[in-house]
């Protein structure tokens, strides 16, 4: 799985604003790649600066130092889960309406975009982008006529079903959101005198900020001059926090839905050891996923713990692809074994997830090509069998590997001697909780039910 998504982070009351949210960005990176952006308020206006591409490559020092003035911002970091990848869906969206300047940025993904979309273009909305966060906004509009900003915001959020995490900006106001499920995170924190609002902790290190508390799922916080009050906006529906985040997509330094990321995988390793223990000479991880796991399986199992694979870390986006003659060489580059490490070994591999596999068969292959003895492999979550509609991309069960075949068979595609998976229960055993959890990709109890037309590409139809 590619590791991609969307990271917001925020700021209020602070005179290096865009500079702050630049270097929160920076430390969220791992969540998107896509493109990014950074909206300030000067005081009279909303500035803006948004780009394809990494956060270091969209913003210079013209743009931090000059361009965006102000002491409140608001920045995002994407990878496209609805929309195409084009620069009209870069984040945050800024409109103007009223007089009032407003942008949005937002992680997660509504599960009623073409119905919502229907009757606000029915009503006369236009739509400049093909991303469901711009129907947030048209809503916020429509209710603005006759009520405060902050009612306005709750009557919009009460419309929109599915997941949401929001940073909005609204003249010199700062508004934090979570969807009433809770699946997505969002944090608050404090760094001297100033707010900060982040999808995750690691941000907050950066900055030397101190975490205060998760944004309570059907919260509402609203910072601005008078300081910072909350308004539960709707009655929280039964926890659903993406149980992803913990598994794989949050980095491991993070707290996330008041869990510590690094805590909850060495525990998933700890117990898939005890689920599904082999004799082996040690255990390994694919360098960045399953290292935590691997660690926790180690130490429960007592086998040693090997980086017997190596990662080139300066391989990025822009990598010229081979030939397809040389198909296997693009996985190389990325990962290569040491030699005296695999040759008649009997290795244990703990990966974090399997989506299609593909990508874990050339590793499991260069392998068997340096002459290892046995291979293993230990899944720290459980098989990936649903679609995720609430912000994963992978939106249909045809590229699920695990929704397809038999576990003996994805083995035998892979290569491997064996193949085992974290159950459920050890995977709730994991999280520290039975529930508040959504499994939704495991069990398929999906906690909303998704609309027709939830797929990434669900609008670009409309927009031709």
């Amino acid at each position: 799985m590619k590791k991609e998504y969307c990271g917001l982070f925020g700021i209020y009351g602070h005179e290096e604003a865009a500079r702050m949210t630049y270097f929160g960005l920076y430390a969220l990176q791992h969540r998107g790649q896509e493109s990014a952006g950074i909206v300030t308020w000067d005081g009279e206006k909303l500035r803006e600066q948004r780009g394809m591409g990494l956060v270091a490559d969209v913003f210079e020092e013209q743009h931090l130092g000059h361009q965006l003035k102000g002491d409140v911002a608001i920045g995002h970091i994407r990878y496209s889960t609805t929309g195409a990848s084009l620069i009209r869906n870069a984040q945050p969206f800024m409109v103007r309406y009223k007089g009032m300047h407003m942008a949005v940025a937002h992680n997660g993904n509504l599960v009623n975009t073409m119905e919502m979309r229907r009757e606000l273009e029915s009503t006369g909305s236009l739509f400049q982008t093909t991303m469901d966060s711009e129907i947030i906004m048209h809503l916020i509009a429509k209710y603005l006529n006759g009520s405060t900003i902050e009612d306005a915001v709750a009557k919009a959020c009460r419309e929109i079903k599915g997941a949401f995490s929001l940073l909005l900006q609204i003249d010199n106001k700062l508004i934090a959101i979570r969807d009433p499920w809770g699946f997505r995170p969002l944090a608050l924190g404090r760094v001297g005198t100033s707010y900060v609002l982040a999808s995750e902790t690691c941000a907050f290190d950066l900055l030397e900020a101190e975490y205060m508390r998760c944004v309570r799922p059907g919260e509402m916080l609203v910072v601005e001059e008078g300081g910072l009050h909350s308004i539960q906006y709707a009655e929280p529906a039964m926890s659903a926090s993406c149980a992803f985040e913990l598994i794989y997509f949050a980095r491991p330094d993070s707290i996330v839905f008041d869990e510590e990321v690094y805590a909850a995988r060495k525990r998933m390793g700890a117990i898939l050891a005890r689920e599904a223990p082999v004799k082996a000479d040690y255990v390994m991880p694919f360098p960045d996923s399953g290292m935590y796991a691997a660690v926790g399986y180690s130490q429960e199992s007592g086998l040693p713990y090997e980086n017997a694979m190596i990662r080139n870390h300066y391989v990025g986006r822009t990598f010229i692809q081979p030939t397809q003659g040389m198909r296997d060489f693009a996985a190389r580059v990325k990962l290569n074994p040491v030699k005296s490490m695999i040759k008649g070994k009997k290795i244990v591999i703990v990966e974090d997830s399997i989506v299609r596999g593909t990508t874990i068969k050339t590793r499991v292959k260069s392998l068997r090509e340096m002459g290892a003895k046995e291979i293993h492999m230990r899944v720290s979550c459980p098989p990936i069998k649903h679609p995720c509609y609430y912000g994963i991309d992978f939106s249909s069960k045809g590229e699920l590997i695990a929704a397809n075949h038999a576990i003996f068979d994805i083995a035998k595609f892979i290569g491997l001697d064996s193949l085992h998976y974290l159950s459920i229960d050890g995977l709730k055993q994991a999280l520290g909780r039975n529930d508040g959890y959504c499994l939704a990709c495991f069990d398929g109890a999906y906690p909303v039910l998704p609309g027709q037309g939830c797929g990434k590409m669900c609008l670009e139809c409309t927009d031709e």
